[in-house]
């Protein structure tokens, strides 16, 4: 990443290859070949290790490129593994965190990404007798570091542009819970068979939510492991800028082939996002009474005075402006399908419990003639190892 200024980079989200998941081993092997010689020799904490030195340099890197007051989320899974007949659990998320420290991270809260799995034969070991069995490893980690101190807003361009940037309450108290259980982990194929036969793009959903927590708009977001280019397509509906490496080759034409889709599916993703907001703030006041706040852009009620100036940009336009370089134009209007007087229209919500799908036929008849354009890229987008 030596292409990238010292202190330039807002937030990295990133997930990198699992050391001591088997998957990985060539990947490992081909950087240091002594991998391959201590795994052939059953060396598993030698090999352990020597993954992980792999990863150092770019958590040095990592380090190096982000700016005071920024963070840096990484998505990693402990692996178990049977070797010479032992089977153990490698602490990835650990040996990854104290080198973090070691650089001069602040380690803060970590997020529990719980991927449940409904195999009946799922758990491990002797079954119902004592006491060889195992507990599932059914959760991935969600590293959060700080570099620094706490990030100031000192301007007033600064200040407008968080305010914009901001999420509505009920997205607050799920997002920055310790534990996520709503977001599924599933196998995700690609289609190329010549290509790795399996991917470590997480979710959609996941990178989106973690730029939206820990970025505003117009920051730029780095992953140092783009794999399928996940990270880039969020930050691209959150209005985030965005840059990522990739040592894969066989990666390239899917990257590229993101922002052939990606205005349908970004505006659909947002449209999605404020239509749960419209049925929440329904619910709510049917059951709580009215919100104190009302949004200005909107006109639709929220519940505290820092969701007043929430803002989503629509995109318009996606152009290549060179090799691998894209360029994304947004609108800085609401969308006005959603510009409406709100205190009727949330009586006709109340009383119609399909209103939420049918208020805009026309919008979601044209998504659905054009999803078979994009169905693909939306299931790189939401699928997972």
């Amino acid at each position: 990443m030596k292409e990238l200024p010292a202190e330039s980079v807002d937030l990295i989200v990133t997930s990198p290859p699992y050391p001591m998941i088997e998957m990985w081993d060539e990947i490992f092997s081909d950087l240091n070949p002594l991998i391959r010689e201590t795994l052939d020799r059953s060396a598993g904490m030698q090999a352990y290790e020597l993954m992980h030195q792999e990863l150092d340099p770019v958590w040095d890197e990592v380090y190096r490129v982000l700016r005071q007051g920024r963070f840096v989320c990484i998505n990693i899974g402990d692996a178990t593994r049977t070797i010479n007949g032992d089977f153990q659990l490698y602490t990835n998320h650990s040996r990854i965190n104290s080198y973090l420290q070691q650089l001069g991270f602040s380690s803060l809260p970590a997020i529990l990404w719980r991927k449940q799995t409904n195999a009946p034969n799922k758990f491990m070991g002797s079954g119902m007798l004592p006491a060889g069995a195992y507990v599932t490893l059914e959760h991935e980690y969600i590293l959060i570091a700080r570099k620094g101190s706490k990030r100031e807003f000192n301007k007033a361009d600064e200040k407008r542009i968080r305010r914009e940037s901001a999420f509505f309450w009920e997205e607050r108290n799920k997002w920055f819970s310790d534990i996520w259980f709503d977001i599924k982990g599933t196998q995700q194929e690609l289609g190329e068979k010549d290509i790795r036969s399996r991917s470590a793009a997480y979710p959609f959903e996941l990178a989106y939510r973690l730029i939206n927590m820990y970025a505003a708009k117009g920051d730029l977001v780095l992953d140092p492991f783009l794999g399928i280019g996940t990270t880039m397509a969020a930050a691209m509906t959150g209005g985030r800028n965005s840059i990522g490496f990739e040592i894969d080759p066989t990666m390239k034409e899917t990257i590229q082939s993101a922002p052939e889709s990606i205005i349908d599916f970004s505006n659909d993703y947002i449209h999605n996002r404020i239509e749960k907001h419209i049925l929440f703030s329904a619910n709510w006041i049917e059951e709580n009474g009215p919100m104190k706040y009302v949004n200005k852009h909107y006109g639709f009620p929220v519940m505290t005075a820092q969701e007043k100036e929430l803002l989503f940009n629509a995109l318009t336009n996606i152009k290549a402006t060179g090799d691998n370089e894209f360029e994304v134009l947004y609108s800085d209007e609401p969308q006005p399908m959603f510009c409406k007087n709100w205190e009727s229209e949330l009586e006709k919500l109340k009383k119609d419990p399909n209103f939420i799908g049918n208020y805009n036929s026309k919008r979601n008849q044209a998504s659905l003639r054009k999803k078979s354009a994009y169905s693909s890229q939306l299931g790189l987008f939401q699928n997972r190892k």
